[in-house]
């Protein structure tokens, strides 16, 4: 049988009692974290409850009502130039806001947007009025309330209404 040599620390650890207090080996002085560990964990905070209470939402459209309103502050309406894109795999999304550019856009490609079954983010809306009012627009059309702040980051765009497919950016 092989014996193989056991660090001090190991033999320390396994002789010392179990209850022991520990030893400090060594101290660099400063100011003792205890007070930071001791406000953490104090009795007035045991006694708050950690999470407030949310009012219960009833339906989603109550819930969408609370998103808004929705502002992406990095689009705004225009004309976005066409690009190719690479993206395998990405369902076909379009970005649209509350204004008449945007009207005038859904209505001239909902044939094209339903057929693609694409995906609608309504990226600058102010009320639940103005969404439904969008819907009417596009009855087979989803669109939910989104800012679109990050996407429009990572895509470089600068302007809605446009249509995002796997292949390009289109206007």
């Amino acid at each position: 049988m092989k014996h193989f040599p056991v660090p001090l620390a190991v033999m320390v650890f396994l002789s010392a009692p179990a209850l022991a207090e520990l030893i400090v080996v060594e101290d660099r002085g400063g100011a003792s974290a205890l007070p930071y560990y001791e406000a953490l964990d104090s009795p007035k905070d045991r006694a708050r409850p950690s999470v407030q209470a949310i009012p219960p939402i009833r339906s989603l459209s109550e819930a969408e009502a609370a998103l808004l309103p929705v502002r992406s502050a990095r689009l705004s309406p225009g004309d976005e130039p066409p690009r190719a894109i690479r993206a395998p795999g990405l369902t076909p999304l379009f970005l649209v806001g509350d204004d008449d550019l945007s009207r005038a856009w859904l209505q001239r490609r909902y044939a094209e947007l339903r057929d693609l079954r694409a995906v609608g983010l309504v990226v600058n809306v102010s009320s639940p009025a103005s969404l439904a009012a969008l819907r009417r627009l596009v009855p087979e059309l989803s669109l939910s309330p989104a800012s679109a702040d990050d996407l429009a980051e990572r895509l470089g765009l600068s302007h809605y209404p446009v249509l995002m497919t796997a292949t390009g950016i289109a206007p």
